[in-house]
């Protein structure tokens, strides 16, 4: 076979396959048919003359021949990648650095983690997209993004090859607006007995720690909402509607933009974000600052 033989696209379906685990998950992704990613995995393997993949139950595993081709596809799309940048803003020199931020993860601390890659010496063209988690994982490793930004560690999974860096762990506290602070403040926290709540979705690994706060003091609050987005949880705050959690570090900038104070501290309860990046031998040069850094919180 000669190199201009070799379909290019065919090898990022393959890669996306091997990424993901699975054909049906790899056509999600790319937004194709299974019928389409098939047929032309096939098309790949006749070309190469071996089978690069192999039903292992549900999913499928690679061979070794696969193993060989995926790290060739790793090194070639990322190249392609560092072309892409190199090109994009040859006039201002800038490389492009895109991260994926999940819901629940504060602006604020988002803001405190990426400020520095904005300065000299680094020159970084910044480009934020929010998502949910697992989306957000699967266009890490397609290498769409180039850094994730969570309030958990990546799964273990051998075909993803992700790492986490946990930027730092805070402790929790329940903020309101100085009318329901003078209100709750006192006697907390047997106060929040019957007190309004704005709280983290149940999907929300913080939501865990606070139910299992409140069942351990035995109290019974009343939740008015359940909320994804911790910026809109905080706005609903900021109108007085209820309490809501938020790390005790951030009670100045809280103050300021929400208009909100703390009420009490929920003794055990704490937060982490994690900095979650695929495992690259030639590592973004912003990436590759945040992980050597120490805890930022």
């Amino acid at each position: 076979m000669k190199p201009d033989d070799l379909n290019f696209r065919h090898l990022l379906y393959f890669w996306a396959v091997a990424k993901e685990g699975s054909i049906t998950r790899a056509a999600e992704r790319l937004g194709l048919s299974v019928q389409a990613i098939s047929t032309q995995l096939g098309q790949l393997e006749r070309q190469l003359g071996q089978a690069l993949l192999a039903p292992q139950g549900r999913s499928l595993k690679l061979t070794e021949a696969g193993r060989t081709a995926l790290a060739h596809a790793d090194s070639i799309f990322q190249t392609a990648d560092k072309l892409r940048e190199a090109l994009a803003e040859p006039s201002a020199g800038r490389v492009r650095l895109a991260v994926g931020i999940t819901d629940a993860v504060p602006k604020l601390i988002a803001f405190h983690v990426l400020e520095n890659v904005l300065q000299p010496p680094l020159r970084v063209r910044l480009e934020c997209i929010e998502g949910e988690f697992d989306h957000l994982l699967g266009e890490l490793a397609v290498n769409r993004l180039d850094l994730v930004l969570a309030d958990r560690s990546a799964p273990q999974r051998a075909n993803l090859r992700l790492q986490s860096k946990l930027l730092g762990n805070v402790a929790i506290g329940f903020y309101g607006t100085k009318d329901l602070q003078r209100k709750y403040a006192k006697d907390f926290p047997a106060s929040l007995q019957g007190a309004p709540l704005l709280l983290p979705a149940r999907s929300d690994p913080l939501r865990a720690g606070i139910d299992a706060w409140l069942e351990a003091h035995d109290l019974q609050p009343q939740v008015v909402a359940d909320f994804t987005d911790s910026a809109l949880l905080k706005t609903f705050g900021r109108s007085g509607l209820g309490l809501f959690p938020a790390p005790l570090t951030m009670a100045d900038d809280i103050r300021v933009q929400f208009a909100a104070v703390p009420v009490g501290e929920l003794t055990g309860v704490s937060e982490g974000w994690y900095a979650i990046a695929s495992q690259r031998r030639l590592q973004h040069p912003a990436v590759a600052q945040i992980l050597a850094a120490g805890a930022l919180f």
